[in-house]
């Protein structure tokens, strides 16, 4: 099943007030704004970047949160859309949170929100690192790295992503000032958090040889990432294909090139294991599954992995999936998506959508899987 890309949208409608009447910003002086005669502008900041993708409307699945904080835009561009939280007449860092936390829940591929730095912190104390987002400036402040460089940036990101182009993810900083210190002269500067936000892809890490990217390479870089990853503890389930057995060859384990292990605090517990063997050892102990996609065809499970039974899968949960593929693997799909062919078709359904692959060292892009 081809699920479409599903796009959440969060306005903060007080943003940004505090900038056209000499205030500094909009922490907590919304209403003192507004009897300065503020205009807010946060809508017609979104407006520009739904505008910037428009061509790509009818492709997206739209969830928003309700009225000011963005149903009564897309309702006012006759855009579709499913309302999944609406505040009171007065939204607040309340509500912003309360939003994002109804998206991450519906599964939105992507969170847009309009807003500035404080509605950034708010955001990020929700997502962390795992939602990718993307914010269109709207504030007063844009210290912060997790905004595009004009509304109209930021909707060309989303334009590219509902295409299903290859799309890279970095961590940006999420940063604020004390407003009031700012207010007297001072810029106190503070760091909350990162978010991982898209990118235009940009072929720059592990490339030689002229431009192109040398496979041999990108594999150590991969699985480099992956070693770093796994120096944390905990239980993973390696999948078949040459690229998971060269992650465990750099570890020093023996693998099963054509089966599934399993490693736990980096010892080899269990090899070529059955299905119903992995299900009983997940159940037992949280997990993560490490994959790899079938270059030229795409497909991620239903293809040499049937160990990986939908019960597996299950157990071990859509968030705990580790992809690992060079870039140029993914480009030789020539846009087309990952599949998922578990043999039970509403748990296919349930893992569309996009997933952060690991393509080098602390290096991942986005892909779609169907």
């Amino acid at each position: 099943m081809n699920r479409p890309f599903r796009l959440g949208v969060i306005i903060n409608p007080l943003a940004g007030l505090g900038g056209s009447v000499a205030l500094k910003g909009s922490d907590n002086l919304s209403q003192q704004a507004l009897a300065l005669g503020a205009i807010p502008k946060a809508q017609q900041r979104m407006a520009a970047a739904l505008n910037a993708c428009q061509s790509q409307w009818p492709a997206i699945d739209w969830v928003a949160a309700g009225g000011a904080m963005g149903g009564d835009l897309l309702t006012g561009l006759g855009i579709p859309h499913h309302c999944l939280y609406r505040s009171g007449d007065d939204s607040e860092a309340a509500d912003t949170q309360a939003a994002t936390r109804a998206m991450m829940e519906h599964g939105v591929d992507l969170l847009l929100f309009a807003g500035g730095d404080g509605t950034a912190r708010d955001i990020c104390s929700v997502v962390g690192e795992r939602q990718p987002v993307l914010g269109v400036p709207a504030g007063v402040k844009i210290h912060s790295g997790v905004y595009g460089i004009t509304p109209k940036a930021s909707g060309e990101v989303v334009a590219m992503m509902s295409r299903g182009e290859l799309v890279s993810t970095m961590m940006a900083e999420v940063r604020d000032i004390d407003e009031a210190a700012f207010r007297q002269g001072r810029v106190q500067a503070r760091h909350y958090g990162e978010m991982r936000i898209p990118e235009a892809l940009q072929f720059v890490q592990a490339v030689k040889m002229g431009g192109v990217e040398v496979d041999e390479l990108v594999l150590d870089d991969i699985c480099a990432d992956l070693q770093e990853r796994m120096e944390e503890g905990g239980q993973f389930v390696m999948g078949s294909g040459s690229t998971v057995a060269a992650a465990m060859a750099m570890q020093g384990l023996d693998n099963t090139l054509l089966g599934v292990d399993v490693v736990r605090d980096g010892q080899l517990i269990g090899r070529d294991l059955t299905a119903a063997q992995l299900l009983k050892l997940v159940a037992e102990v949280p997990s993560r599954l490490v994959v790899t996609l079938i270059g030229g065809q795409g497909h991620l499970f239903g293809r040499g992995n049937q160990q990986l039974s939908p019960e597996v899968i299950r157990a071990i949960g859509r968030d705990n999936i580790l992809i690992l593929a060079t870039k140029s693997k993914l480009k030789a799909l020539e846009g087309r998506p990952m599949i998922a062919d578990t043999g039970d078709p509403e748990l296919d359904a349930q893992l569309a959508g996009w997933y952060p692959i690991i393509t080098g060292f602390h290096d991942e892009v986005l892909y779609r899987l169907t």
